[in-house]
């Protein structure tokens, strides 16, 4: 079995109207354990509110991520890693969600904040991605894209239910209103998903300040053809901040190479590929 090679980047930008950058974003990639991951969260809340949510969330999230990679867990079998990486993320999760409910009882003026949250997490071929409100998750290899999450949001139940086409969805006034977010109640329900990864691929998160106003065909087409490809993320950004900016905007990208003329293709370097067949499976679901 060839080695798995990972690689991350992220930025996060203020955009071109708000006052103050209420994302926070974390990426790391071990550098001798086949382990990265990306953690993003949009605050909302209000002047220094949303900033607040954010920040505890993604830094609680980086803490127990942090903090994964010990003996008990290097010597434990498959299976049972990839339960310890489920219950690692519902526990640090509920902690954030703890703590910025916290934040809010000992501090009036934060009365309003909360924060979505989307990560995704890689260690050897297992994939886990867990989300809460509209940041995404999608996954990209040369069939295509595939968005990996599904927005907690009004304008997805009503898609759901067929009251909205997607593009009445697109030009939405309550596209932004979010039905789950942490740091509003407790307990908090994440959706947590998780995939066996069958070949190489890129994992991009985002904050809504970019699907905003890059789709998914805007999307796939950055992912397949700007080179190196972990400098999509400044793509996305200048092209986000291009199209108006409204919002802050965050994104981060895990380069996921099963073989080693991945790493080549990734980075922008002239290569012959045999194609991969047709029947491959990207992603087989894992059932928990």
């Amino acid at each position: 079995m060839e080695p798995i090679r990972l690689a991350v980047n992220g930025r996060t930008d203020i955009g071109q109207v708000r006052e103050e950058n209420e994302d926070s974003i974390h990426c790391h990639c071990d550098q001798q354990q086949p382990f990265a991951y990306v953690v993003i969260a949009d605050g909302m809340g209000g002047y220094s509110g949303g900033a607040a949510a954010s920040r505890i969330a993604a830094d609680s999230l980086k803490a127990h991520l942090d903090e994964l990679l010990d003996i008990t867990f290097l010597s434990c079998s498959p299976s049972q890693q990839q339960l310890m990486l489920h219950a690692t993320l519902v526990e640090a999760i509920g902690v954030a969600n703890r703590r910025i409910l916290d934040a809010k009882q000992g501090s009036p003026q934060l009365s309003q904040m909360g924060t979505t949250l989307v990560t995704a997490v890689i260690w050897q071929d297992f994939l886990i991605v867990a989300h809460i409100g509209d940041s995404r998750a999608y996954l990209w290899n040369n069939y295509g894209l595939q968005p990996l999450t599904r927005d907690h949001s009004v304008v997805q139940e009503m898609l759901d239910s067929g009251q909205l086409t997607m593009e009445q969805a697109q030009e939405s006034q309550i596209r932004n209103r979010i039905t789950r977010a942490l740091g509003i109640a407790e307990p908090v329900e994440a959706t947590i998903n998780s995939w066996t990864l069958k070949e190489s691929a890129l994992l991009l998160l985002c904050s809504d300040g970019l699907t905003e106003y890059l789709d998914d065909h805007t999307i796939e087409r950055v992912l397949a053809t700007h080179r190196p490809a972990l400098e999509c993320v400044y793509h996305f950004i200048d092209d986000a901040n291009k199209c108006g900016g409204r919002d802050n905007i965050s994104a981060g990208i895990i380069e996921y190479c099963s073989r080693p003329e991945a790493v080549a293709e990734f980075s922008g370097e002239s290569i012959t590929v045999n194609p991969a067949s047709k029947d491959d499976i990207t992603l087989r679901k894992t059932q928990r």
